[in-house]
This record gives structure tokens, C-alpha cells and sequence, in this order.
């Protein structure tokens, strides 16, 4: 058994948690059931499930993280955090319909080709009034909105040409493409933003 001190731990996502949930929990009300689009080391997915005791949060991952993500679920052991499912968003997408997606830091590290599969996957399967949230760094009239952005971006992109920082538009664009509606777009902490979308 692999104990908790040992797993992938995120000290970004300590810090933010509480931040988000202040964001989501009024408007998580009515939602049932949440899927989480790349869930990392799983630690939202534990602290959210457990302020969120209403919402089935199911998370998922690429299938090789899989593993140390359920080993925290595991650990929690919460009725409403099922086991944390293999996906990857430019192949197949899970069958059954979700009222709320929720994906953080996600968008900037994969290339331009699966921030455009993202929507798409998520479009299939969602219905009318899902909630769509998307956390992360984005740029405003293909500005940087701090240095520390700027120099973030340069970190991602020697990494990874095709990954990045996104224009806050195009991501809107997107969105507009498959039925989401912009609502809400909330400045959080170290220059990240909570973006909402609901599917009109």
C-alpha cells in the first residue's frame, strides 16, 4: 500500500483549491454529476469531493497517471469520488452525459489540435445548462497579463513549441463553436483566471 507522503503532490494546487471552491460552489448547486478533465496528482479532485458531498466529481487523466490518482481516492474513500478514469481527450470520451466539466492548468500544456478536441469531447457529452469551468493562465488581446506569465510562456513553449499560453478570444471562440456561452471570467490568484461557460 502506498502511502499518501509518497504520491505526486502539487503545491500549486494546495494553494488554489480553496480559491476555486469559493468560485464554484454557488454555482455547483444543481450540477450532479462533474467530470474532471486531467486531474494530475488528484488532489482536487479529493479536496473538491469533499466540500462538494451533492456532486459525483469523476475524475480523469491520461492512463498512465491513473494509477497514483486512484491511490489517492483510494486513501479518501469518499461515496462521491469514484474511480478516477483513463482519458484521452483527442481518442474516445466517456459515454454517459455530465452537467459540469471542470479542468485546470490543462490548456497551455497540450498543443493547439487538443485545446480544439478538448471542446469538442466536452460538447459531446454535456446537454443544455452545463457548467463549464477552465482554470488557468490565458492572454487578453494577445497580451500577457504579468512578467510572470510572459516567462512561464517562454518555459512552455522550449518545452514544448506547440503548447502555451491561450488568448483568452480564441478559447471564447471555441467555446462559442460548440454552444458555450461565456459567463463568467474571475481573476484568481498568482495571475490565473476561473472561466465559466454554460451550454445554451
Amino acid at each position: 500500500m502506498i502511502e499518501l507522503a509518497q504520491l505526486p503532490f502539487s503545491q500549486a494546487c494546495e494553494n488554489n483549491q480553496r480559491p476555486i471552491l469559493d468560485v464554484l460552489k454557488p454555482k455547483l448547486t444543481d450540477s450532479l454529476q462533474l467530470l474532471e478533465v486531467g486531474s494530475g496528482t488528484g488532489q482536487h479532485a479529493t479536496f473538491f469531493a469533499h466540500q462538494l458531498p451533492h456532486l459525483t466529481w469523476q475524475a480523469s487523466d491520461q492512463h498512465c497517471n491513473i494509477n497514483h490518482i486512484n491511490c489517492r481516492i483510494n486513501h479518501f474513500k469518499r461515496s462521491n469520488l469514484p474511480s478516477a478514469i483513463a482519458l484521452d481527450i483527442s481518442q474516445t470520451w466517456p459515454t454517459q452525459n455530465y452537467d459540469a466539466v471542470f479542468t485546470a492548468n490543462t490548456l497551455h500544456i497540450v498543443n493547439r489540435q487538443l485545446v480544439e478536441a478538448f471542446f469538442a469531447g466536452v460538447a459531446k457529452i454535456t446537454l443544455t445548462n452545463a457548467n463549464l469551468f477552465i482554470y488557468g493562465p490565458f492572454n487578453y488581446q494577445k497580451q500577457y497579463t504579468s512578467d510572470s506569465n510572459a516567462n512561464f510562456d517562454i518555459w512552455l513553449k522550449q518545452r514544448d513549441p506547440q503548447s502555451g499560453i491561450r488568448d483568452i478570444e480564441w478559447i471564447v471562440e471555441l467555446a462559442n463553436a460548440q454552444q458555450f456561452e461565456l459567463v463568467e471570467d474571475v481573476s484568481m490568484p498568482a495571475n490565473n483566471r476561473l472561466v465559466h461557460f454554460i451550454k445554451r
